[in-house]
């Protein structure tokens, strides 16, 4: 049951990661429509995206590293 618990942690900081890589433009869309409504959509959410991204990703890092060293002691 720890290592499910783990696991979620673990995709909670990859969500995070995206969600700051996604509101920097690093995630690219191949199909140009889909690409453009993407781009208008970070322009407006932006910000408090970036600061969600960050969040999320420190918390759940922190989460990810304190639950490795419970489960390796």
């Amino acid at each position: 049951m720890e290592f499910l618990g783990f696991l979620v942690e673990v995709l909670l900081f990859a969500l995070g990661v995206y969600l700051y890589l996604f509101s920097r433009g690093f995630i690219k869309i191949k199909d140009e429509e889909r690409q453009a409504k993407a781009t208008a959509f970070r322009e407006q959410n932006g910000l408090w995206m970036r600061f969600l991204g960050l969040a999320l990703a420190a918390i759940m890092g922190l989460n990810v590293m304190l639950h490795l060293r419970m489960l390796l002691s």
